[in-house]
């Protein structure tokens, strides 16, 4: 698959932004504040999936705070107004600096710690759900489970995983202290800032000569390279479970493309805008015949909810863990004149089989409540059984592994 470029369009899948595409107009004269509010509202108008606008007179917003925007802060905080009376979470701002590090996470390297958190259901606490193999949390003792508490002595309490990275990310070399409770007590380390490389899949081969690949987000534009290379060095294996779970999506290609390298047949997801349906279809050309556990939870978002229902719905995978996250809208994310860019919903997605998961999520085959070993047990039982079944010399993945790259959906090229 042909990278896509900055010129170009991105397209993103995650449980903040479900499919995104970025549109970079020209930069050639300085833009006035009022034309970037202007230009906001004209994406809207242009782009937004419910053509009612959620029932909000969109022409009465077009001019109503020209007398306010003076400076390019005014115009950001009037864009924030307008697309709040959508009352759509997803339909969002982001300042320069916030478009910048989306743009990082998508080159698959920041500048931070190596952490990966997630705020609980009452949204007081924040939980470390991951440190990066080697990274500088990892290094200074921070584990899965750790609770944060405080950034720099500033109190992590109610703050959100954005607001929180707000805080964390800074100059390489500059030190950061984060404060984390534990059952036996909490802890407070001083770690030094390093431009992290994000590895989106890590594999390795179970007892019972079963793969497993863990894929931890689609959001590196590497990250369908990753997971192709796995399925490769799992070629050999009887089995592959992947694991989905705290996965929050990222690039709506990635998922396409993943979801082809694994389907025989059937479409992968299908599109609903203002302007019509658009349905994904595999290639029908897999890299692999190996059968496939999918482990799933309440984190697992978008993207991986693309991938999940497509491996269902066709028969191709079996689904073990808890229900998903319920995220079934699209995001298209343009950039405006100023460096700063919104997030607006333009489509709805629906599974294979027909069904709006928003908001309701995937249904496991195989429900296992919330503990990951249990899940993990669950999942290798299948596996080996099914792997049993089968008749021998069905089970190798094809041994051409330069397949032609699969073409993304028109979102992702127009």
């Amino acid at each position: 698959m042909k990278q896509m470029k900055r010129i170009g369009s991105f397209v993103l899948a995650t449980a903040l932004a479900a499919s995104v595409l970025y549109q970079l107009p020209a930069q050639s004269h300085r833009s006035q504040p009022q034309e970037i509010y202007h230009r906001a509202w004209q994406l809207v108008r242009d782009n937004y999936y419910d053509g009612s606008f959620n029932h909000v007179d969109w022409n009465e917003l077009e001019h109503k705070y020209d007398n306010d925007i003076k400076n390019n802060s005014d115009a950001y905080k009037y864009i924030k107004t307008m697309l709040e009376k959508l009352n759509d979470p997803y339909t969002r701002f982001l300042d320069p600096k916030m478009f910048q590090d989306e743009n990082d996470a998508i080159d698959a390297r920041i500048v931070g710690i190596g952490i990966n958190l997630q705020q609980s259901k009452d949204l007081q606490k924040l939980i470390v759900t991951r440190t990066i193999e080697g990274g500088p949390a990892e290094t200074a003792g921070l584990r899965a489970g750790d609770e944060m508490t405080a950034i720099d002595g500033l109190s992590a309490i109610g703050m959100t995983p954005e607001q929180a990275a707000e805080h964390i990310r800074g100059h390489e070399g500059a030190p950061v202290s984060i404060s984390v409770k534990r059952p036996e007590g909490e802890k407070t380390v001083n770690i030094t800032r390093q431009q992290i490389t994000i590895h989106a899949v890590s594999s390795k081969v179970l007892d019972n000569n079963i793969g497993y690949i863990s894929l931890s987000t689609f959001i590196s534009n590497d990250a369908s390279k990753e997971f192709r290379n796995a399925l490769g060095k799992l070629s050999t294996t009887d089995g592959i479970i992947l694991d989905l779970r705290d996965n929050p999506g990222g690039l709506l290609s990635n998922a396409l493309e993943i979801a082809d390298m694994l389907l025989e047949n059937g479409a992968i997801v299908s599109t609903i805008s203002r302007h019509g349906k658009h349905t994904d279809l595999s290639s029908g050309e897999p890299l692999t015949h190996q059968p496939i556990v999918v482990l799933v939870d309440d984190e697992s978002a978008s993207a991986s909810e693309i991938l999940a229902s497509a491996l269902q719905d066709n028969g191709r995978g079996v689904l073990v863990g808890t229900k998903t996250y319920g995220k079934g809208l699209v995001q298209e994310i343009n950039r405006l004149p100023s460096g700063a860019a919104v997030h607006i919903t333009v489509s709805r997605y629906l599974t294979p089989g027909g069904t709006d998961i928003n908001k309701i999520g995937v249904n496991p085959d195989i429900t296992v409540p919330s503990n990951r070993d249990e899940q993990m047990k669950v999942a290798v039982a299948y596996l080996k059984e099914k792997i049993a079944s089968l008749k021998p010399g069905k089970l190798q993945a094809k041994s051409n592994m330069s397949l032609v790259p699969f073409k993304p959906a028109e979102l992702a090229t127009k």
